[in-house]
């Protein structure tokens, strides 16, 4: 009789347990469809006037925050302020990339897809305002 006790709270706690994977695990899948579902707009840089563009996109679990520059109509740099990633960090060779050609629409790298997107979407993010 004293074992039934126990045994009963160990299951009751393995089951809430299990309830709350599930839910982690359904936002998780849910962030990260929709921002692989999200579309990158490539913008006309010659109707962006020069200044420093504040850009951010999070989809748990991965989290950007960079700040692109814009002088005579091109992207002079941008500033990674935060990157908040799982194994994402090759992702942010995507910023020089960005840079050199100008253009937001890039291939996501192999390895870092959710970090690639989530960093691009940021760019976007910043120049689309």
């Amino acid at each position: 009789m004293k074992l039934k006790k126990p045994l009963i709270i160990i299951a009751i706690v393995i089951a809430a347990l299990a309830v709350a994977f599930l839910g982690v695990k359904a936002t998780l899948e849910s962030g990260l469809k929709e921002m692989a579902n999200t579309a990158i707009d490539e913008m006309d840089l010659g109707q962006v006037t020069d200044g420093d563009y504040p850009g951010s996109f999070s989809a748990f679990p991965v989290s950007v925050k960079l700040s692109v520059k814009v002088r005579d109509h091109r992207i002079s740099a941008i500033d990674l302020i935060e990157h908040t990633n799982g194994q994402g960090k090759p992702a942010e060779a995507l910023l020089a990339k960005v840079v050199e050609t100008q253009k937001v629409d890039q291939d996501v790298v192999s390895g870092a897809t959710c970090s690639s997107k989530a960093i691009l979407l940021a760019i976007s993010n910043a120049l689309g305002k």
